[in-house]
């Protein structure tokens, strides 16, 4: 199984929801993969609860992701849809940012309809490894996750850069997208991915015991500053 990190620091395995003051970004872990490539197809499942998500192939569990998706006001909404259109790099017709002329952001939340001054120039958000779900702009692409288990998006899903052309290349058009709210963030991460040649029922279902220490540990020190 392959673990990587943002950092050289080992990765927090829980997913709890810290607020106000989540652990340092850099302290998670945020995904793990392990495609057995075995029969079945590929189908995902995102919990806007705990901004997780969960793959799966023919139902057996190969991997999880942090995700960011809609922030209050721009909420992703709950329901079952299938990737629609896939693109390497999709431009946005939604959100962008202006830059003036020296090229120093002005303003980093724009959009086609925000006045854009004398020379200033408005650019639209490019979408790397796009895979579009709704016919009114919502997909699953490559993006940036500030806070892990907290939703930032206008709405997309975003998924942590460096696992999405994992993704990407074996996701097709057609591949069910489940979009759930349980209400709360989970305790745990989900399942560890099925290694390469095991059965699915001796997966072990819980992070290492020497990782959840360290995540209560973290826990702890969150709820010192609360």
């Amino acid at each position: 199984m392959r673990r990587f990190l943002l950092l050289a620091l080992l990765g927090l395995p829980s997913c709890t929801l810290f607020h106000p003051a989540p652990p340092p970004k850099a302290s998670h872990v945020m995904y793990e993969w392990d495609d057995d490539k075995g029969p079945g197809d590929i189908s995902v499942e995102i919990d806007l609860s705990s901004q997780i998500a969960t793959y799966k192939r023919g139902g057996r569990t190969i991997g999880w992701s942090f995700v960011s998706t809609g922030k209050e006001g721009h909420s992703t909404t709950p329901g079952n849809y299938r990737v629609s259109e896939m693109m390497e790099v999709k431009l946005s017709n939604l959100y962008g940012w202006i830059t003036d002329p020296a090229g120093n952001v002005s303003n980093g939340d724009a959009q086609p309809t925000t006045p854009v001054p004398e020379g200033h120039t408005y650019h639209p958000s490019p979408m790397h490894y796009w895979m579009r779900l709704t016919s009114y702009g919502v997909g699953m692409h490559a993006g940036e996750i500030p806070r892990p288990g907290e939703a930032a998006s206008h709405g997309c899903i975003r998924l942590p850069k460096d696992f999405v052309p994992t993704l990407y290349q074996v996701v097709k058009v057609g591949t069910p997208v489940k979009v759930i709210k349980t209400g709360v963030p989970k305790a745990e991460l989900p399942p560890r991915p099925v290694a390469s040649g095991s059965s699915p029922e001796h997966a072990p279902s819980h992070p290492r015991s020497d990782q959840r220490d360290q995540a209560s540990t973290v826990e702890r020190q969150a709820r010192q500053v609360q």
